[in-house]
Formats: C-alpha cells, structure tokens, sequence
C-alpha cells in the first residue's frame, strides 16, 4: 500500500509539501500540486483517515445503538439519522443490542475505544454508569425513544397520549371489552403506553385486560399471536385489542385469522407504535404514527450541536418529545 512518502518521492518533493497540498493547509504552487495529484492517482494512494481524524481529534462520524431495526420504528428513525448526518458530514455506525445490557455495554466501549464523536442510544438503562463516564471523557451522547437519565438530552413521543388516545378512540368506535398487548413494563415507553391506557379504560368505565411480554429477547411475534389466546381466555367478549407495536399487531391478526374472527367487525386492532409496515398488510392496521424520520433529524441535530460545541459552552440540555397521530386503517 503506498505512503505519503511514496507519493513524495515519486512527485520528487518533500512529504511536507505533499500533505500541504492534500490537506490545504498552506499554499502550494499549482504545478507542483499537479506533480502530486498525478502520483497520489498512479500509486493510488488513499490517507490514512483514522490517523488524520485522531491528529485533528474529530472522526465525523456517529454511533447508534438501538435495540433492533428490523420492523420496528428504530429503522425509521435510523434513516431519519443517516440522512441527516450525510447532509452535516457525518457517518454512522449502528449497533444492535437485542435489548441485551451485555451486549449493550460491548457496544458502548466499542464506541468509546472507537472513532465515533458522539452516541445515539435507545439504552437498556442498565448501562447509565457507562454512559456517564463516556460523556465525562468528551463524547457527546443523546437519547432516543427511552429518557433513562434527565442528565442527557433526549428525543421521545408522547406515549402516555398514545394509549390514553387509542383507548377512547375504540371506546369512541363502541368498544367496551379493549385488551392490551403490552412489551416488558420495566423499558420506559411501555410503562408509558400502560399508564395511558389505564387512565382512559378508568375514565371510561371498562375493566382493563393487559398481557405483556416478560423478557427483553422475547418475540415479539408470538407475544402478539400467544396474547390473543390470552386475552380471550379473560373476556370471552373483546371486541378490541391493542397493542404496543406492530409486530405484535401482526400476530395478532394471524391468531384472529386463524380462529375466523373477523376484523374488524367482530374484534378491532390497533397499534401504539406505528411503522411504515402497518400500511402495506394485506389487512392495513390502524395506529398512532410516530414521526419517526423527523425525530432521527432532531437526533442529529442535536448531537452534532453538542459535538461541534467547545467544551466550556455546550448547549443546553433538551428534552423533546413528539406527538403521535392517529392513522386510520382496515383493523378498526
């Protein structure tokens, strides 16, 4: 592979004039960078980046962790976050931790050890120590979806609204024997949802009828699938069921499928955490929307403000959270 010093003797200059000329740092006289550019092209020279991003103590570039991104709102956001850090100059790398704190925290030293400037995290929240230690050494880090630590800025939705408006929204609609399909109650956002969703079924008289799935790796699939049996078991009259996410939102139909109960006439289904997928079933699902791109866009924005600050004036701490809106579909 060759060197700068390759591209210097060839070019038959200094190695000081040829990183002058490639970095353009001082001047350098438009025929000698001519004799140079056409030697970094003959022996295909390519900079040694990671060298140059220590040297100048900036990598331009981003690590995300996040649980999952496989039909989940996580992709979107993602996308919404490399698009976003293309336009400011920025890469990304992107980890997935399975919800696995272990695995979470090998990514988070990972990054740390690496050549991101700044974290992006949808945290387990069993790393909080790790993080703050990460933050202390220089990198920036932003949270995503879960608001673990008020110490870091964060961007989340409003999920308290969203099971609290998905409730009267069915209840509006007739329904009175509403389940819930709910993920692990100890990650943030599913607390949320359940709270909103407990406080609408009080206020409007109906008893609640929650299943939830109790690990973090579970599959999310079959929490949907397994729950309608559950839920059913319970209220032999649900005439609604909602759920956290979509995936569970497409085991559910395939159960109800299944037992010939028919959508939406007999039971409605609707999702808390809308994705993209919920539009393109073969029966399109009702849910509350999340603006998932505009969020990885004030993702970026925000950790690249941090990043881009000296330290001694960085910008203050922001707590963003976005509304979900209601998206009307086959399943209601």
């Amino acid at each position: 592979m060759a060197t700068l010093k390759d591209v210097a003797k060839l070019a038959c200059v200094d190695v000081s004039t040829v990183s002058r000329a490639l970095n353009n740092t001082s001047y350098v006289h438009p025929e000698t960078k001519k004799k140079i550019y056409a030697a970094v092209e003959r022996l295909s020279y390519k900079p040694n980046l990671i060298a140059k991003s220590l040297r100048q103590g900036k990598r331009n570039a981003i690590g995300v962790v996040v649980p999952g991104i496989n039909f989940s709102i996580f992709s979107e956001i993602v996308q919404g976050i490399e698009l976003e850090a293309r336009k400011l100059g920025y890469s990304i790398m992107i980890c997935n931790t399975n919800d696995n704190p272990d695995s979470e925290e090998e990514c988070l030293n990972r990054f740390r050890n690496g050549l991101v400037d700044g974290i992006i995290i949808a945290s387990t929240g069993q790393n909080m120590r790790l993080l703050r230690d990460i933050s202390a050494s220089g990198i920036a880090v932003v949270q995503m979806v879960r608001k673990q630590d008020k110490e870091f800025s964060s961007v989340v939705a409003d999920y308290d609204a969203c099971g609290y408006e998905g409730v009267k929204y069915l209840y509006a609609k007739g329904c009175r024997h509403i389940g819930f399909i709910n993920g692990p109650m100890d990650i943030i956002p599913y607390k949320e949802r359940y709270r909103g969703y407990h406080r609408a079924m009080k206020e409007c008289g109906c008893e609640e009828m929650v299943t939830e799935s109790t690990q973090h790796l579970g599959d999310y699939f079959q929490d949907g699938y397994a729950g309608v049996a559950k839920l059913l078991e319970k209220d032999p009259e649900l005439d609604a069921i909602i759920v956290a996410a979509d995936l569970q939102g497409l085991g559910v139909i395939r159960a109800l499928k299944e037992r010939k109960i028919k959508i939406p006439d007999e039971i409605k289904v609707m999702s808390l955490t809308g994705h993209s997928i919920g539009s393109m079933m073969e029966t399109t699902m009702t849910s509350m929307e999340m603006p998932a791109k505009e969020m990885g866009v004030r993702l970026t924005g925000m950790i690249v403000e941090h990043i881009d600050a000296d330290a001694d004036h960085q910008p203050n701490r922001q707590h963003v959270v976005f509304d979900a809106s209601l998206v009307e579909r086959e399943t209601t």
